[in-house]
């Protein structure tokens, strides 16, 4: 056996701490049979995810795919990518390969989507029918929306869906600013806020979206804007690892 980087579905008891700490790039444990894994990249890009004038929601969750994406084809499985606002804005079909990677990579950069608001139900129905076999498949959005537990849940079922859930740092906590005039990104529509009754409480958008995932048994990444993408992915990897352990009693 070797070691290779970790791909989304492998199993985390198989991780190889020393070379994923002297790397900082998960690595598992290489063995002689493995099968070829299929995974695929659900990425929203509605007018709220792409709202902020520098582009740094953007550039967050490409680099956080494109680590993704490198990872599992170094290990010559499939990846995928699914676009998509209201609508299903682009598909990538699975393959493998470099040419792939690069598509991908530019796709994630480049593309303007035609929609501004956000339907996780026709990206995961998109999976879904793509899906033939079980896969992997990471979910990125900010979740601005609603009516999507089920649909989420269900693929649960069949696949291994995670959630990931990008967050600007100012919305981790209540802002002290009082009455504020804000306006919805994707509808356009302005009204008047009253943060001045939670201020320094934890966001109630994104303990809403924990007790969600927690119900429904889906896992959550919490993705924070200019976030160190190989951290997040290794602490996932980590607490994975440790509630496999307390299941299997090690």
């Amino acid at each position: 056996e070797d070691v290779r980087p970790y791909v989304p579905g492998d199993d985390v008891r198989a991780m190889d701490w020393k070379v994923t700490a002297r790397t900082r790039v998960p690595h598992v444990k290489r063995y002689l049979e493995e099968r070829e894994q299929f995974f695929f990249l659900l990425v929203d890009l509605s007018a709220s995810t792409l709202s902020d004038r520098n582009g740094a929601k953007r550039k967050t969750v490409s680099e956080f795919c494109a680590l993704l994406t490198l990872a599992a084809l170094s290990n010559n499985d499939r990846v995928g990518l699914i676009l998509f606002t209201d609508q299903v804005e682009l598909v990538v079909p699975p393959a493998k390969g470099r040419q792939q990677s690069m598509r991908i990579l530019d796709v994630l950069n480049s593309y303007e989507p035609k929609g501004t608001g956000t339907r996780i139900d026709v990206a995961l129905d998109a999976f879904g029918h793509m899906a033939r076999k079980r896969s992997v498949a990471f979910v990125v959005s900010d979740y601005y929306t609603s009516d999507y537990e089920i649909d989420l849940q269900a693929a649960g079922f069949r696949h291994d869906v995670i959630a990931v859930n990008l967050i600007e740092p100012f919305e981790l906590e209540t802002p002290d600013v009082g009455l504020t005039r804000v306006r919805d990104a994707e509808s356009g529509e302005a009204r008047v806020v009253d943060f001045g009754t939670g201020v320094g409480k934890p966001n109630p958008k994104n303990s809403r979206i924990r007790e969600q995932m927690l119900d429904g048994g889906v896992d959550l990444i919490d993705l924070k804007v200019g976030d160190d993408c190989v951290s997040v992915l290794a602490t996932f990897f980590k607490s994975r690892q440790r509630m496999l352990a307390g299941e299997s009693g090690g």
